[in-house]
């Protein structure tokens, strides 16, 4: 997963005449709108901790396409709370605490504290399983094939993220050149296809789009058919370029 960052800092959420301002929690700071996602990032940060050093764990829960074929399902979550090293960690964790926190808070304020709170989850652990579910038919047969990381679940939150606030900036760590979520989001899925068909490095690109299709699918779903609210209208409808500075911002 490339860390990506928001620069915005305050958000206000319209959605049927209603406005929800939502605050971007830094430094961290734990309450009632972002407590699952500090759980599922605590979680996953003490099993990869723990599976740095136990090879053991590693592959009992790792995915790997002949023990599912055992019926081992249970791989289809379990390789999303490991990592390949510590910044693999940190870096999937930082991106889920940055954007996850937003979307748990839309998701409460929208869809109400419980409900909000399963759906949020919901999205969470179906990202992990619909992310890998492309690899899965192209790799099952291949017994040299292993694949961890939350990256699939991240990819879902990030484009929910970007599906909600399409106009806040959005870059890589690191380098001063923000874009507005909606672009990145496009430049981020073709580069990552191109990568995918290049066999770039050991990076599974394609979980990242599969991931992030899916993010886009589940808030269509879930805010049309429970909150009645068309969320590809208002993220269409969000988009306002009135100057260049729009498209693309440069320095911190």
């Amino acid at each position: 997963m490339s860390f990506i960052v928001s620069e915005s800092t305050n958000f206000v959420l319209n959605i049927k005449g209603i406005n929800y301002k939502l605050v971007y929690l830094w430094p961290l700071k734990i309450s009632h709108y972002n407590m699952i996602t500090i759980i599922l990032i605590a979680i996953t940060a003490v099993i990869s901790y723990i599976a740095f050093s136990n090879n053991q764990l590693v592959d009992k829960l790792i995915f790997y396409p002949p023990e599912i074929k055992r019926k081992q399902w249970y791989r289809f979550v379990s390789y999303g709370f490991l990592h390949a090293d510590f910044s693999h960690l940190a870096f999937n964790m930082f991106a889920l605490y940055l954007f996850g926190t937003e979307i748990e808070k839309v998701f409460k304020e929208v869809f109400g504290v419980e409900g909000g709170s399963f759906l949020y989850v919901l999205l969470y652990f179906l990202g992990l399983i619909f992310s890998i579910l492309p690899t899965w038919f192209k790799e099952k047969d291949n017994y040299y094939y292993r694949s961890l990381g939350a990256s699939g679940a991240v990819s879902a939150v990030v484009f929910a993220y970007i599906l909600v606030y399409p106009m806040n900036l959005m870059g890589i760590l690191f380098i001063p050149i923000f874009l507005p979520a909606f672009l990145f989001g496009i430049i981020y899925v073709v580069t990552s296809i191109y990568l995918e068909k290049m066999q770039n490095g050991n990076i599974n690109h394609l979980a990242h789009v599969a991931g992030g299709v899916f993010g886009i699918v589940f808030m269509f779903v879930t805010f049309m058919f429970i909150a009645e609210i068309n969320i590809i209208r208002y993220f269409i409808e969000s988009i306002q370029i009135n100057s260049f500075s729009d498209l693309i911002h440069f320095g911190y």
